[in-house]
């Protein structure tokens, strides 16, 4: 089941990531190995996003199986600069971050489910199916990834564009390949937050 993340429920997202962190670092990446901007800073992110209704969790049973985080706003480094160039910020797009699934689910589809959720949930909020998500620079798994659930790589900003910034590499997609999630388990029950749909661009 896929529902909008209560206010209580920001820790367990934090243990979440905490966990996918220290999976990560048998990996050929540096992803998370440092909290960004720094550990408060990543907590302080993760309860604002449940508080502003922009965070959904999806439990089986009582396990926490994944994460998904949507926002109409483009997102900012630490310096409020965008992390998407200026040119492209004209278009209304649904910004997808912190997709984490759990470990013991890998291999389901429920990261794929969570992607096409949020294409429907981006028909439903600004009439087409457009994700944009940056992604951490070192990450080249993460990238491939992306690409075979049909993203197209928009390019890296430079570090002198973003200093310190940790995700650099660009991806959208533009269509929604199921139309539909492919997660057998996964349904939402909140359709739309008010905090979500009347969100405005910054």
């Amino acid at each position: 089941m896929l529902r909008l993340a209560m206010p209580a429920e920001a820790d367990t997202i934090k243990e979440l990531v905490t966990e996918t962190a220290q999976w990560l670092r048998g990996k050929d990446t540096d992803q998370w190995a440092t909290p960004w901007p720094d550990a408060t800073g990543r907590d302080k992110r993760i309860e604002d996003d449940v508080l502003d209704g922009h965070t959904w969790i999806v439990w089986d049973d009582d396990i926490c199986a994944g994460t998904i985080s949507l926002d109409l706003r483009y997102p900012l480094d630490a310096e409020a600069n965008p992390v998407w160039p200026v040119h492209r910020l004209g278009e209304r797009a649904l910004y997808v971050h912190r997709v984490v699934v759990r470990r013991c689910y890998k291999g389901q589809g429920l990261g794929a489910g969570l992607l096409d959720w949020a294409s429907a949930k981006a028909v439903d909020l600004i009439g087409k199916p457009l994700l944009r998500v940056d992604v951490w620079t070192s990450n080249s798994a993460l990238h491939k990834y992306y690409m075979a659930k049909g993203f197209d790589r928009c390019g890296y900003r430079e570090p002198d564009e973003l200093p310190n910034y940790p995700a650099r590499a660009l991806f959208e997609r533009r269509i929604s390949p199921n139309g539909h999630s492919t997660a057998k388990y996964l349904f939402y029950e909140d359709e739309d937050p008010l905090s979500l749909s009347g969100a405005v661009m910054r």
